[in-house]
């Protein structure tokens, strides 16, 4: 969910003649940008961090296709590099995505991107055709090393619980739900968390 734009870019925006290029309050959008995504890339959810190396500032609305969205705080994300520079078919989010389309926006409180969406065997996937389509042939987010992270954090999970022998009662499961996602050391969520979300979800379901 987004929160407050920087400054700098409420004051950029009144400006006459401004535009994304010749805004020069980069940095304080990337630190909102990361601050408020909890420190995920805004598809893939890998760690990101408040700088030009580790992150783009996304456009969900492509700067070409909408100009009048390009300094809409509500249009901005952060972003990973996505594999920039290898590849094409190694690429993956905003690198690979371009000026395309999506139908969901993930920082859009109105677009039920978590509701949507499930996961087999560390594969994304989505309930709705159109997106499912979207976040392989868009956003490239199947690729096999995403897979790969993806189920490399939910078998440490599993493993974990497995360890502590503990009941899985639905009191313990809230609690995991509630506290597991978040890096007590930063306050960050931890990388590809959702898959660990979901599978809690999944559990909290049964009768």
């Amino acid at each position: 969910m987004k929160e407050m734009e920087p400054p700098s870019l409420t004051q950029h925006r009144s400006t006459p003649n401004s535009n994304y290029e010749n805004y020069k309050g980069k940095d304080d959008l990337r630190t909102s940008l990361v601050a408020e995504q909890r420190g995920l890339c805004c598809y893939c959810l890998s760690r990101i961090h408040a700088d030009r190396d580790s992150m783009k500032i996304e456009h969900w609305r492509s700067k070409s296709r909408y100009p009048a969205d390009e300094l809409t705080y509500s249009n901005l994300l952060g972003a990973c590099k996505g594999n920039d520079g290898k590849a094409r078919e190694i690429q993956h989010c905003d690198t690979q995505k371009g000026d395309a389309d999506l139908k969901w926006n993930p920082a859009d409180p109105l677009h039920p991107v978590e509701q949507m969406i499930f996961f087999q065997d560390g594969k994304l996937r989505s309930r709705d055709a159109e997106f499912d389509a979207q976040i392989n042939d868009i956003l490239n987010l199947n690729l096999p090393f995403l897979q790969e992270n993806r189920r490399e954090i939910l078998d440490a999970f599993t493993r974990e619980l497995r360890k502590n022998r503990r009941p899985l009662d639905r009191k313990r499961l809230e609690r995991l739900l509630e506290q597991w996602p978040i890096d007590t050391h930063t306050g960050a969520l931890k990388p590809y968390c959702q898959i660990v979300i979901y599978w809690i979800s999944k559990r909290l379901l049964r009768p």
